[in-house]
């Protein structure tokens, strides 16, 4: 198995489950709950604290109600996420976004926290605003903060108290309660509460009395930063989940169905497989389906980040979700539900949101066991203080400021919330990343093997050249091979009827017809020569197309200009078509797979990424290394007649000697390759077996975007570790100066919860990614 690959994958007896979860506030609830699941026999599971949600297998004989019952045990509330059943059309609708509620419930408290906090504080800071008896008017104000505004804090607290745990509410209801507890002592029993008591603000430890000081400022001071953060940080996880959320609102809501070739508008969820539907300019295509009748243009932007609209006509394929320009178009549903690309992509983008990075778990272990130590430290500070003489205002002040600077929120929140704008972003650029394991991957990747067929080239034969004998007129030459090849169905065939009606159509100054026919003559005596080309008659004339040697056999010679030109077309790698007609060879068609317009700036984008570029391809070598010179990739990394298991050959070939190797593909012959590659790039327009093969999915068939992918999964594992470092040394750093007393209480807070803010912030800098 490549390195790349998930997790252990289940058994054939196990199932799988999503769950909504309930109540985590940091990355020691998602730790617990995680590990609590995965104690239970035959389980694995995967806890997100950004999506609120635990992605969970289990074997046979354990039921879902066990999971759920397992996390409520902890104190959570937990919830099955139940999939759209699948008649319905379109990506699966989402849970109910409680984002906004949860948004504006914290907006409430905070609001009402800061408002009173507000005046506390600067009585605090400020000497010259302290009246007789202001320190009771600091209560009055503090009190409501600290009981209603802090209530999540001290309820969670005691939530895990119950079940003999600890997260960052342990910590932030601990020091707050013990703050307003010591100023309630104070007041009542000690000196503070005498009239005209002043109290001034230093930025670090106090040496003062501890019956006559205070710290009203720092609970309620405290309890509002922190709400402030949580409210930013709810904010942000919107933002960075809007992505996905704009996916899975992309499908039409109705539908105009045909019925007895009447129009009837019905629900999405009624639409089956075969039914003919309507979709006008100015509307969305309600799901997959093959174009009937009509021509347009049709925006798929959203699916694909190609912004310019692709024209559609009878027989081509459109996606659910996409809006239709111009036309009106008659469709053939061919794929409803969860089968649809837009439920598919949305489902890959909500996947690989819900995993874990190799980085994240190690942060998960350590938030596990660091609020524990964040209290021993807390008992440890408050010794040492009261053990140097340093008198109980001064120790307890310290200890406050430890318990409150260590909340590991930022921990939580520094690998999910950049994987969720990461992958959001991609999604509509037309990059589909698997899992967060693709990440570590597209770092270590030295070498990129590319498919030529429908990944390289357009995978559709074009016509190139036409050389035409002397005195015969190149127009004559097409219109006569373009009718006859006409009536063939081989591919060779379509080319030049394709690219003959094409270039007629720019000589004569007229509109093309949608099969060229216009531009032919009718065809009479048609025979297949099988092997060899095509004879018949057009207007009047004995015409033969095809190879070489089906002319030699009617007795026709090939002049030496047209011999030469063909055996310079071969020599490319291209397809030479002879044409003749009335006894005489008239003419040489070449004809070849075409080089995309962007490959060749895309093999230079791979290169200046570090890639060593590989062509693979099942055709002759000729072909490989006329297409291999036009893009830019060395003869000598030309791998040619390749069958599928040559394929995995190679890529296993290059491993062994050291190499990390990506494989970009988009056939069934690729999907053994794609797996056995370190990291699979599977392009969108392949088949389902390649997009399942691979570790990113190339909604659009440019070979550019794969630059672009690995490019996008670089800066988002650079932005994960970016947070990790920033969260692991903030708290490194923070911890010692609380500790010695350097910090006061309120100031830890304040900075606390802007570590979280600063590390989703810097998450949603990966939206700007172009």
């Amino acid at each position: 198995m490549p390195p790349t690959a998930t997790p252990p994958i289940p058994t054939v007896d196990s199932s799988e489950v999503e769950l909504s979860i309930g109540g985590m506030t940091c990355a020691s609830c998602s730790a617990r709950i995680e590990k609590k699941l995965n104690r239970l026999e035959g389980v694995t599971a995967s806890v997100n604290l950004a999506t609120e949600k635990a992605k969970v297998s289990y074997a046979a004989g354990v039921e879902v109600a066990d999971l759920i019952g397992t996390v409520e045990k902890l104190g959570y509330t937990a919830e099955e996420i139940v999939p759209a059943p699948p008649e319905a059309t379109g990506a699966a609708p989402p849970l109910p976004d409680t984002t906004d509620l949860e948004a504006d419930a914290l907006r409430q408290r905070l609001t009402v926290s800061a408002l009173l906090a507000l005046p506390v504080v600067l009585m605090a800071m400020v000497p010259a605003l302290q009246f007789d008896n202001w320190q009771w008017l600091s209560l009055t104000l503090a009190a409501p903060v600290v009981v209603w505004g802090g209530l999540p804090f001290h309820r969670a607290a005691w939530t895990n108290a119950r079940h003999a745990a600890a997260t960052m509410d342990t910590l932030v209801s601990v020091g707050t309660l013990a703050a307003f507890g010591w100023s309630l002592w104070a007041l009542f029993f000690g000196d503070a509460g005498m009239p005209g008591m002043r109290h001034g603000f230093d930025l670090t430890v106090s040496r003062t009395e501890g019956s006559s000081t205070i710290y009203l400022e720092v609970a309620a001071g405290v309890i509002s930063f922190i709400l402030l953060g949580r409210y930013l940080e709810a904010r942000s996880k919107r933002k960075a989940g809007a992505a996905l959320r704009a996916l899975l609102d992309l499908g039409a809501k109705d539908v105009a169905v045909l019925r007895s070739g009447t129009e009837v508008r019905v629900p999405i969820g009624t639409l089956a497989v075969g039914d003919h539907f309507v979709v006008r300019p100015g509307e969305k295509i309600a799901t997959d389906g093959t174009v009937l009748e009509g021509r347009s243009a049709v925006d798929a932007s959203m699916l694909t980040g190609e912004s310019v609209p692709v024209d559609v006509g009878a027989g081509d394929t459109v996606t659910g979700g996409c809006l239709n320009t111009s036309g009106r178009l008659v469709v053939a549903a061919t794929r409803v539900g969860a089968d649809t690309r837009l439920a598919r992509i949305a489902k890959l983008v909500e996947d690989a949101q819900t995993g874990k990075a190799q980085v994240q778990r190690l942060a998960d272990k350590i938030s596990a066991v660091f609020v524990p130590v964040v209290i021993g430290l807390a008992l440890a500070t408050l010794g040492f203080w009261l053990g140097n003489g340093s008198g109980p205002t001064a120790a307890f002040t310290a200890a406050v400021a430890v318990l409150i600077i260590a909340c590991p929120c930022a921990l939580g929140l520094a690998t999910p919330t950049a994987l969720m704008v990461g992958t959001g972003r991609g999604a509509q650029l037309g990059i589909l990343i698997k899992g967060p394991e693709v990440l570590e991957s597209t770092r270590r990747v030295d070498t990129v093997v590319l498919d030529k067929t429908g990944t390289v080239t357009s995978g559709v034969m074009r016509l190139h050249e036409v050389y035409v004998a002397e005195g015969v007129q190149e127009h004559r030459l097409l219109r006569l091979a373009g009718a006859l090849e006409h009536a063939s169905e081989h591919p060779v065939a379509r080319a030049v009827t394709e690219g003959a009606a094409e270039r007629l159509a720019a000589v004569d100054g007229t509109a093309q017809g949608s099969t060229g026919v216009d531009h032919f003559e009718g065809v009479s005596d048609f025979v297949n020569v099988a092997g060899l080309g095509v004879r018949g008659t057009v207007a009047g004339h004995a015409v033969l197309v095809g190879r070489e040697r089906l002319l030699t056999e009617a007795g026709i010679e090939l002049p030496a200009a047209l011999g030469h030109a063909k055996e310079a077309a071969e020599a490319q790698g291209r397809t030479a078509v002879v044409v003749a007609w009335d006894g005489a060879a008239r003419g040489v068609l070449t004809v070849a797979d075409a080089v995309k317009e962007t490959s060749a700036q895309a093999v230079r984008e791979l290169r200046a990424l570090g890639l060593r570029p590989v062509l693979l391809t099942g055709d002759n070598r000729a072909v490989a290394e006329a297409v291999a010179a036009e893009v830019g990739i060395d003869a000598a990394d030309v791998h040619a007649e390749a069958l599928p298991q040559d394929k995995v050959a190679v890529v296993e070939r290059l491993r062994t000697e050291g190499r990390v190797v990506a494989m970009v593909g988009d056939g069934v012959n690729d999907a053994a390759a794609l797996a056995t590659a370190d990291l699979g790039l599977a392009m969108g327009t392949g088949t389902d077996a390649a997009i399942e093969a691979g570790d990113l999915t190339l909604v659009r068939g440019d070979l550019r975007v794969a630059a672009d992918a690995i490019r996008l999964a670089r800066r988002t594992l650079a932005t994960i570790k970016g947070n990790l470092c920033w969260a692991f040394g903030y708290n490194v750093a923070a911890l010692p100066l609380a500790a010695a007393g350097l910090l006061n209480p309120m100031i830890a807070g304040a900075a606390m919860a802007f570590s979280s803010v600063f590390v989703v912030t810097n998450s949603l800098r990966l939206r700007t990614f172009r």
